[in-house]
């Protein structure tokens, strides 16, 4: 029987764009390396970032992580800017998908999940999105509290 990934104890969430499944449809989902420096490493294991205001975006054959945050880390000899572009790694084959697929109308590359993986190398999950408009936002609310609802008349009921 496979493990689960939170069981293992360097499996660690760091940063979570909540936001992202409310504004934008999820078409599909990818998961990339990031390149970072000591000190980025050393503040993400403190869990201080932000990934919420950040997008990737594909430039000059190259996968790019815009606007993300990480803290300074106090104890650095050398700090990190913390807005800076990062670099995200992933195949030849993938990058030329992500940037078809950004060509589109409407396509956007939105970062859901920074994490340390099973072997503690942080990694980003990126998803190819189209905007939801505030009609689809309303609805998919709706949804959301119906199935609140029901679920709460099927605990009452049974």
């Amino acid at each position: 029987m496979a493990k689960k990934p939170d069981s293992n104890p360097n499996y660690k969430v760091i940063a979570e764009n909540r936001r992202a499944r409310f504004d934008y449809a999820i078409e599909d989902d990818l998961e990339c390396g990031v390149v970072l420096s000591g000190s980025e490493v050393k503040s993400l294991r403190e869990n201080t970032s932000n990934i919420a205001e950040s997008y990737a975006a594909v430039e000059d054959g190259e996968l790019w992580l815009v606007n993300s945050y990480i803290a300074p880390y106090e104890r650095a000899m050398f700090g990190h800017e913390e807005r800076r572009r990062r670099k995200l790694l992933c195949s030849k084959r993938e990058l030329a998908r992500l940037w078809n697929e950004t060509q589109r109308k409407g396509m956007t590359l939105v970062p859901l999940v920074m994490y340390f993986n099973h072997k503690g190398i942080a990694k980003i999950k990126i998803g190819i999105a189209k905007g939801k408009k505030n009609v689809d936002k309303r609805e998919t609310e709706a949804k959301r509290d119906w199935n609140r609802q029901k679920q709460r008349l099927l605990k009452q009921g049974g």
